[in-house]
């Protein structure tokens, strides 16, 4: 579980978060939506610490990530796998080896337990006797997979995920919601996803937070979403899914 109490931020003056709240549940896929220039970025790297709110707290199952030594956060940072906007493979390195590369990075991991977590990985996420392969020489749906499993790699308790679906087809971007829903729940993880994609949240959002202009407008979940009064989610629902249908059509 990961809670963030009255987080404020602002840059020169400007104010971009403005006293948010909000609790991300474990075993559950927590989403942060919101249109662009909304917040989400600026919460999510206040959240992981590569920025310092001006304001508030930000507490990993208990563990207050403010006010902390460095290597206090570096312990706390170790528990944190990321699932970057478009994947972020290394172009220049194999599957097997972009998945072993926070191992090889983190771990005191053997040269055999390594190759051996890192097949469970890429079996986990069904991809296989891909290890030799090149991100250029798969599929945009099978790199999503393969970054997902070198996310998971270090067994984290937390999972961040940037616009998991971004450049994804309908019917891809469907296995990788599954995907991350299953492995949320199975390692009972705390999973925030940031996205623009109404399909997800209808998906895989157990646990939706809607930014407006730096402010926690709505809470809920993909059964509440569609019923609410307020104007601003209900335009951001409308005009996303307008999109997402006239990108379809393309």
């Amino acid at each position: 579980m990961i809670e963030i109490k009255n987080i404020s931020k602002s840059f020169s003056g400007v104010q971009v978060l403005d006293d948010v709240s909000f609790t991300f549940q474990k075993g559950k896929t927590n989403l942060i939506i919101g249109k662009s220039g909304s917040g989400k970025s600026v919460l999510t790297k206040c959240i992981v610490g590569l920025l310092e709110p001006d304001e508030g707290e930000i507490i990993y199952d208990g563990r207050s990530f403010r006010g902390i030594n460095n290597k206090e956060r570096k312990e706390i940072r170790k528990e944190l796998g990321m699932l970057f906007q478009g994947g972020a493979l290394f172009d220049s390195l194999s599957v097997e080896e972009n998945v072993a590369f926070p191992l090889k990075m983190f771990s005191n991991f053997s040269k055999e337990e390594i190759l051996e977590r890192t097949n469970f990985c890429l079996n986990r996420v069904n991809i296989i006797n891909k290890n030799n392969l090149f991100p250029a020489e798969i599929s945009g749906g099978m790199q999503k997979r393969v970054a997902i499993a070198r996310a998971i790699a270090m067994n984290p308790k937390y999972l961040f995920c940037d616009e998991p679906n971004s450049g994804l087809d309908p019917v891809t971007a469907i296995v990788i919601d599954e995907l991350i829903k299953e492995i949320t729940e199975e390692y009972q993880m705390t999973t925030v996803v940031i996205t623009h994609d109404m399909n997800s949240v209808l998906e895989i959002g157990d646990n939706i937070m809607f930014i407006f202009e730096g402010m926690n407008k709505w809470v809920g979940d993909r059964n509440t979403i569609l019923n609410t009064d307020v104007i601003e989610l209900n335009n951001f629902v409308y005009v996303s899914k307008f999109l997402r249908q006239f990108k379809e059509m393309l």
